[in-house]
């Protein structure tokens, strides 16, 4: 019988309201979806996590990026290989991109 080894697929979770993110294995479209997505992901290594900023209406990434902060402020950050903030929304995408950078999380500017 032949070992076959399968190589594991990344998980990569996008949080944007209207984006499609066909490369993501997971998308929430609301603050609300998206920390329970982060929740469901909670032991489990997050190879991508792409941020949008402005989530529609009132609602923005800001709820998420408190919950990471708190997870590593309690010494149990998520386990994370990068965050890309992807925002129309040129000062909010900043004030992300340095929130995450500040808890060591790695972060960059992206495209989406």
């Amino acid at each position: 019988m032949k070992d076959v080894s399968v190589a594991p697929v990344p998980v990569v979770l996008g949080i944007d309201d209207l984006r499609p993110l066909p490369w993501a294995t997971s998308i929430a479209r609301t603050s609300r979806e998206g920390i329970q997505l982060l929740e469901e992901h909670r032991d489990s290594f997050i190879d991508e996590l792409w941020l949008d900023h402005d989530l529609g209406g009132e609602d923005t990434i800001m709820p998420v990026v408190t919950v990471l902060e708190e997870a590593a402020f309690n010494g149990r950050p998520f386990r994370i290989g990068a965050v890309f903030v992807h925002s129309a929304n040129p000062i909010g995408a900043e004030t992300v991109v340095r929130s995450r950078a500040r808890w060591n999380y790695r972060v960059r500017r992206a495209t989406a």
